[in-house]
């Protein structure tokens, strides 16, 4: 007889528990996973997928405008936020339904419930019963945080709620300054909401290149966004006319929803990883090795519950590193260099490798390339939009350390980019690349004259 009810317990069925556990079931291993919510997890149901969807629907309004320029004559164009919303959940709805199939196709088995560790081996999923297995994987992901402390924060919604608002507000104060804010901010304005975006750092996006950050608040002030910059909420509360956010600096806000992107966190709460020996870091997160093994040596760990890159190809790849290891004797770890990521702001960023400042602790001096540009398809329009494209190299290899670029298709643009880095990629390598004329990203493969940031001399 088996010593244990199985070879993988994956809790967590989102983009990289569902990878790993399909590879090891068609292995032959004997495999379950465990699902609380509905499967395919944060980027299928409540992130990046339906988020994308919300970006397209608002991004029509500034197509619009820009169609005029163009000749086009649009009237009375109005948006259905309702009926949107039921399109939005009938894909959604179709994609965890190809997940679920996968799975089973697999050979796999779909538990619905919460399961949590007894001990190193068993596990209990909520009416479901207990279960063992010889190797665990912890999937769960991460979810919004929310300050207990803030007065008023009951009032407020995150990025969950987002998805599912009945009505779509004519005013909406979102309070952050990653990633997620900087979307919804955008999603917002696009379907036509008042947006004041609230962030107590001095600038947005921390993490990524300041040029690349200063730029876009630029963009989103052009565009109608209201950005206020080193204030956080004291409190919100009820008024007459809607929700009053007490900020900081003294000011007032008022609005019809307040939304918190304060930043996310492990999904770690009462999945008995304590019980289990399982060694967290200091903000929650499952502590792993190179290959995603916990301190505990049955129990590994991948995706946005460890904290190292938080977006699903990254937890798909590890799920599949790990499958690989444990299940086709082929000892794979993920590379978590050069990883290429986008924000689907408006408008939008591509960005790899070092950002400007990591770039000259690391390397001290590097050759700064910098453009800024009005895209050619706002060539007949009036505004000041303006695109930004810049590469980081070190000035002794003359390797290109980052590449960034904020404009349109900017997404599509740094996925091939990222190729070239990953590959170590020189300036003169990049510079003999010929340009497709007449595109925006031509910029990048022409880009010659040195940018010299102000204040730096001739360090750059």
């Amino acid at each position: 007889m088996a010593k244990y009810d199985y070879d993988l317990f994956v809790i967590g069925a989102g983009s990289g528990g569902v990878r790993a556990a399909r590879l090891a079931a068609v292995s032959g291993a004997k495999v379950a996973i465990a699902e609380e919510h509905r499967v395919g997890g944060t980027c299928v149901i409540r992130g990046c997928v339906p988020k994308k969807f919300m970006v397209y629907a608002s991004e029509f309004s500034h197509h619009f405008k820009t169609a005029k320029s163009y000749g086009w004559s649009i009237e009375k164009a109005s948006f259905d936020w309702p009926h949107f919303l039921e399109e939005k959940d009938k894909e959604i709805a179709r994609l965890s339904g190809i997940y679920v199939r996968n799975l089973q196709n697999a050979g796999a088995e779909l538990a619905h419930g919460k399961a949590k560790l007894l001990d190193a081996h068993t596990i209990d999923i909520d009416k479901v019963g207990r279960r063992t297995a010889d190797r665990i994987l912890i999937a769960t992901g991460g979810r919004p945080w929310m300050p207990a402390e803030l007065p008023g924060v009951e009032h407020c919604i995150t990025s969950n709620e987002a998805f599912h608002l009945t009505e779509l507000p004519k005013r909406i104060v979102i309070a952050g300054g990653g990633y997620i804010a900087v979307e919804f901010a955008g999603i917002f304005n696009g379907l036509g909401c008042e947006v004041t975006l609230v962030h107590r750092g001095p600038n947005i996006l921390r993490g990524f290149d300041d040029d690349v950050r200063s730029h876009l608040t630029e963009e989103l002030e052009k565009r109608g966004v209201t950005v206020i910059l080193g204030a956080s909420h004291t409190a919100v509360e009820k008024g007459a006319g809607g929700l009053v956010s007490k900020l900081s600096n003294g000011h007032e806000c008022e609005s019809d929803v307040v939304m918190l992107s304060l930043g996310r966190e492990p999904y770690t709460e009462g999945l008995g990883l304590e019980t289990a020996g399982v060694e967290l870091t200091g903000k929650g997160a499952v502590k792993v090795d190179k290959f995603s093994r916990s301190n505990v040596e049955n129990i590994w760990a991948v995706g946005d519950v460890t904290d190292r890159i938080n977006l699903t190809p990254v937890a798909i790849r590890e799920g599949q590193a790990f499958a690989e290891t444990e299940f086709y004797g082929r000892p794979t770890s993920f590379d978590h260099e050069m990883v290429a990521s986008a924000v689907f702001s408006q408008p939008p960023i591509g960005s790899v490798g070092l950002s400007e400042a990591d770039a000259r602790k690391q390397y001290g001096k590097v050759d700064i390339y910098l453009a800024r540009l009005k895209p050619m398809k706002y060539a007949f329009s009036h505004g000041d939009e303006r695109a930004l494209l810049k590469l980081v190299v070190e000035c002794e290899t003359e390797r290109v350390l980052g590449c960034h670029v904020v404009g349109p298709d900017a997404p599509e643009i740094i996925q091939m980019a990222a190729i070239a880095l990953k590959m170590g990629v020189t300036k003169p390598q990049w510079d003999a690349t010929c340009a497709v004329h007449p595109t925006m990203s031509e910029e990048l493969v022409t880009l010659r004259e040195k940018h010299v940031p102000i204040g730096l001399g001739q360090v750059a």
